[in-house]
């Protein structure tokens, strides 16, 4: 469908942060530092469609390596939708994206025209609502990630990802304002972890963990970096029962629901081990 005036181009690193506050506005609740991460993971995939010269929707389509790619931001301005400008950018982020296996956090009003598109659901995924404790302490087998060699958190990060994500993971845990903690057992990291701001709360993303136990440490450490009370979400792969009884036991709530579909397949992740996605929009 072609519309006068429209046109698809890439995004700048400034324009990132406006399709993050779009996404906001979508009641996504995005962190206040993640453009730095997003756009430093591929400067390439994020597209504008503009019509008379103004943005009016987006899409990312991160390119992880030539295998694998994610989409995200999928957005028109509300009172423009219905006109075909999503199709524009979804073609524009498909193309780019190529013959990679993509991969993709849809709402669940959007997961049948994701099916016609040729994706399909590998699981659901539920955000969680708690509080923060504001109990920052020293909990045993607890340290801060930094504290860990880099090639350890890396080689240990490649086990919850369908492709290394190098560059991405360096920046995630790097972000202003982060509080990124690991578990240790054995001498070995055993889980990791990252609380970030977000303009509603906090947010913990990833939660990764080998076992229960070192899930629930890590839950507890983050949400003692955050004020007491303060909201602070998780978004748990509903297919990891231990994820959501650890929701349970914190009595947090299900505030929103997503589904994780791919186009070529399943990747077939450790999903018993993952307590909580790192991001709806990377993946």
């Amino acid at each position: 469908m072609s519309i006068e005036g429209y046109a698809i181009r890439n995004a700048n690193r400034d324009e990132v942060d406006l399709i993050i506050s779009w996404a906001d506005q979508e009641g996504w609740n995005p962190g206040l530092n993640d453009a730095e991460a997003f756009y430093g993971t591929d400067p390439n995939g994020f597209f504008l469609g503009i019509l008379d010269g103004l943005p009016v929707a987006s899409i990312s389509a991160v390119a992880y390596n030539n295998s694998f790619g994610f989409l995200g931001f999928y957005i028109v301005e509300p009172s423009l939708r219905g006109r075909g400008l999503g199709t524009g950018v979804w073609n524009a982020g498909m193309k780019y994206l190529g013959d990679r296996n993509i991969g993709l956090d849809g709402v669940l009003a959007q997961q049948k025209l994701y099916e016609r598109l040729g994706f399909r659901l590998c699981y659901r995924s539920v955000r969680q609502q708690g509080s923060g404790t504001g109990l920052e302490s020293k909990t045993e087998g607890i340290k801060y990630l930094s504290e860990v060699p880099l090639d350890d958190l890396l080689a240990y990060d490649d086990r919850f990802f369908p492709v290394p994500r190098h560059v991405f993971a360096n920046l995630w845990i790097r972000q202003t304002g982060g509080i990124a903690l690991a578990a240790v057992s054995n001498g070995g990291l055993a889980g990791y972890g990252l609380l970030r701001q977000c303009h509603i709360g906090y947010k913990i993303g990833p939660l990764f963990a080998d076992d229960e136990d070192a899930a629930e440490s890590l839950y507890r450490a983050l949400c003692g970096h955050a004020p007491q009370g303060a909201p602070v979400f998780l978004d748990t792969p509903a297919v990891n029962p231990a994820a959501l009884e650890l929701a349970r036991r914190h009595r947090m709530n299900p505030v929103f629901e997503t589904v994780r579909m791919y186009n070529k397949g399943d990747p077939h992740l450790p999903v018993a081990q993952i307590y909580g996605v790192t991001s709806f929009e990377l993946g």
